[in-house]
């Protein structure tokens, strides 16, 4: 009850206000944590010195109010997603270096398409749609919170997007049918796995590093391309996207080869600005076991 009264008497009216005014909002979260404890403070700091160790204290501090900044953003943008327009969210994120997908608008085809969380992945989801030409599916891990939960798929998906919980992935790649939509079934490959004995051992900023499996173990099963998704942040509440062919071949790969090139593409962005990419996840929480090579 208390979760439905915050949703309707608190998040939906402020959603409904005006971009510009959700950013002062933004200006004054970003203030607090400039002079209060800012949200897992501890974690991103952490994260920060073990990704780039050749970076001094002021430098890792600098990128990480940068981050803050972008996080309280972050904050009121996916606030604003529970009312936003066709049209706004259509021009705030736009669409690049997707033509080379054309000929393949056909019934039954199908891409599975690896990202990170960079940039603004919620208003991807939300707006994907209205640019591709795919049907686009993602995966995700439902919250406990059935009401939250289903505010949430219904948020992502009010232009299109369909959300599927990661068990039924599999299936759902089972009962594609040659005369579906095209589609794009994403994937959020830079997430951490719950169980390191099960995921792949990979190199991310240097780093042992355990990597969901999922999108590669679906690729060579199914023989399905692959896609990189490539998020670009172009000024405030204004981002773009792009695809990029990672591999029509998947089965030709050498094993790893999938995610572990898309965790290097991940890391290429995030180098080239590192204010963009979720610091506050605890990517690298497992060790790897020792009888793993």
């Amino acid at each position: 009850m208390f979760t439905r009264l915050i949703y309707y008497c608190v998040i939906i009216p402020i959603s409904l206000l005006p971009m510009w005014i959700l950013y002062r909002f933004s200006d004054g979260l970003f203030l607090l944590f400039r002079f209060l404890k800012p949200y897992r403070n501890r974690l991103v700091l952490e994260n920060l010195r073990r990704a780039f160790p050749e970076k001094s204290q002021a430098e890792i501090q600098e990128i990480a109010w940068g981050f803050y900044r972008h996080f309280c953003d972050l904050i009121v943008e996916s606030i604003k997603s529970f009312t936003i327009s066709g049209a706004e969210i259509k021009r705030r994120m736009a669409a690049t270096g997707i033509d080379f997908l054309d000929p393949f608008k056909k019934p039954g085809t199908t891409f599975l398409l690896g990202a990170g969380h960079y940039g603004n992945w919620e208003w991807y989801a939300v707006s994907s749609q209205l640019h591709s030409g795919f049907q686009g599916t993602g995966i995700y891990k439902p919250l406990s919170n059935k009401f939250l939960d289903g505010k949430m798929r219904e948020t992502r998906c009010r232009f299109g997007f369909q959300m599927i919980p990661m068990k039924e992935a599999k299936d759902w790649l089972a009962q594609r049918k040659p005369s579906d939509a095209p589609g794009i079934l994403v994937y959020a490959s830079d997430q951490s796995p719950t169980d390191p004995r099960k995921a792949h051992w990979g190199k991310f900023f240097g780093m042992d590093t355990a990597m969901l499996y999922g999108i590669e173990k679906h690729a060579r099963e199914t023989g399905l391309p692959v896609l990189f998704g490539r998020i670009r942040r172009l000024k405030r509440g204004h981002y773009q996207y792009q695809y990029e062919m990672l591999t029509s071949n998947p089965r030709e790969t050498p094993e790893g080869w999938i995610i572990e090139e898309i965790h290097r593409r991940v890391e290429k962005q995030i180098r080239e600005d590192p204010r963009y990419w979720l610091w506050t996840h605890r990517r690298w929480k497992h060790a790897k076991p020792a009888d793993l090579t």
